[in-house]
C-alpha cells in the first residue's frame, strides 16, 4: 500500500498497521491507540467503518479528540441486492462518502484529483528492458483479467479470445497485470502464445506497474483492485461487472460508467463485493457477455 503514497504532498504520511499479529484483538487495539496517541491529532477520519476503526474512533473521542465517521450506507446496499424487492438506484459513491467524513471536520475541497502523477506520468525507465518504447503511433493496453471473487471474473476462456484479437491488431502491446502462482501462470501462457503480449505479474514492483499504467491508453479489467490503481494513474479502464453493479458506488475514479460492461439482468446485481455464488449456478452475468462486445468498446478508445 505505501506505493500508493509514493508521490504523497508534504503534508501526508503513511503508516502501516499490522492487525491480524502485532495489535490483535481489544489488548492490540487500545496499544495501537497508546502508539496513534502519541502524534496529538486534532482530528480523526474513520474512512473505514468497521469494528478495528471504531473501537480506536472511541477511544480517541473519549480522550477528547474530534472523530468523524464514515456512513457506508449499508442498508441502501442491501436493498440494491435484494432479490425480492430491489430498489435499483445509484449509491452515494465511496469517494463522495470520503469527503463527506473530512465535511464534518470542517474540511472542505473539490474533488478534482487525476493522477498519482499530477499531469505527468510515472517514470518507467527502470524496465524499459520488458515493456520497450512507445512510438506516436503505438497503442499500449493493459489486461487485467482477476479479480478476488468468482462473481467478478470473466470466464479465462472468452478473456483469452479478448487478448488473441487484440493481439492482432497493428500498433498494438498488450501488458497482462495479476498476482498468485496460479495466475502468474495463465499470463505467462498467453505472452508465450500470442504476439505483442507482454505479463508483467510477479516481475514489477507496485510502484512500477502503477507508473506502467499511466502510460496506457486503456485498462481492461474487471471489478477490482486493478480497476482502481489503473484509475489513480488517470487511464480510462474498460470494466466488466458481472455479480456486482457499478450503483453500489464502487467504480473505479474519473471513471465513466458508459465503459462499465454489464448485462441487465433481473437478479443483478446479488452482491456488493462479488463473494456470494450466483443464485442461477451459471454466472449468466459474465458467460453472456460476448468477446466482440469487449473488444469493441476496448478500440473505441484507442
Amino acid at each position: 500500500m505505501a506505493a500508493l503514497f509514493a508521490n504523497a504532498p508534504s503534508n501526508l504520511s503513511f503508516r502501516g498497521v499490522d492487525v491480524k499479529k502485532e495489535y490483535v484483538g481489544v489488548k492490540g487495539l487500545f496499544r495501537l491507540f497508546l502508539l496513534l496517541r502519541r502524534e496529538h491529532f486534532d482530528f480523526v477520519a474513520d474512512l473505514h467503518g468497521v469494528l478495528r476503526s471504531r473501537f480506536l474512533s472511541f477511544c480517541f473521542r473519549i480522550s477528547g479528540v474530534k472523530v468523524a465517521c464514515i456512513d457506508k450506507g449499508r442498508s441502501q446496499k442491501r436493498r440494491l441486492i435484494s432479490q425480492k424487492h430491489k430498489i435499483l438506484v445509484p449509491q452515494t459513491t465511496s469517494f463522495t462518502r470520503y469527503a463527506i467524513v473530512f465535511q464534518k471536520l470542517g474540511f472542505l475541497f473539490p474533488l478534482s484529483f487525476q493522477s498519482i502523477y499530477g499531469k505527468n506520468k510515472g517514470n518507467i525507465e527502470g524496465v524499459r528492458q520488458i515493456v520497450g518504447y512507445k512510438s506516436e503511433k503505438d497503442r499500449w493496453i493493459g489486461v487485467a483479467p482477476f479479480a478476488a471473487h468468482k462473481g467478478k471474473i470473466y470466464p479465462i476462456t472468452l478473456q483469452e479470445e479478448v487478448v488473441q484479437a487484440l493481439s492482432q491488431k497493428e500498433n498494438i502491446t498488450l501488458f497482462l497485470f495479476g498476482g498468485g502462482k496460479e495466475e502468474i501462470m495463465q499470463l505467462e501462457k498467453w505472452e508465450q502464445t500470442y504476439p505483442h503480449v507482454i505479463s508483467v505479474a510477479g516481475k514489477f514492483k507496485m510502484s512500477q506497474e502503477l507508473a506502467l499504467m499511466s502510460h496506457l491508453d486503456v485498462m481492461l479489467a474487471m471489478d477490482s483492485g486493478n480497476m482502481h490503481l489503473a484509475s489513480l494513474t488517470g487511464v480510462p479502464v474498460v470494466s466488466i461487472w458481472g455479480a456486482t453493479h457499478p450503483y453500489a458506488g464502487f467504480m473505479g475514479w474519473g471513471q465513466s460508467e458508459a465503459n462499465a460492461i454489464q448485462l441487465s439482468l433481473p437478479c443483478r446485481p446479488c452482491s456488493i463485493f462479488g463473494n456470494k455464488p450466483c443464485l442461477r449456478g451459471d454466472y449468466a452475468c459474465l458467460n453472456q457477455i460476448t468477446p466482440r462486445q469487449i473488444i469493441q468498446k476496448v478500440e473505441s478508445l484507442l
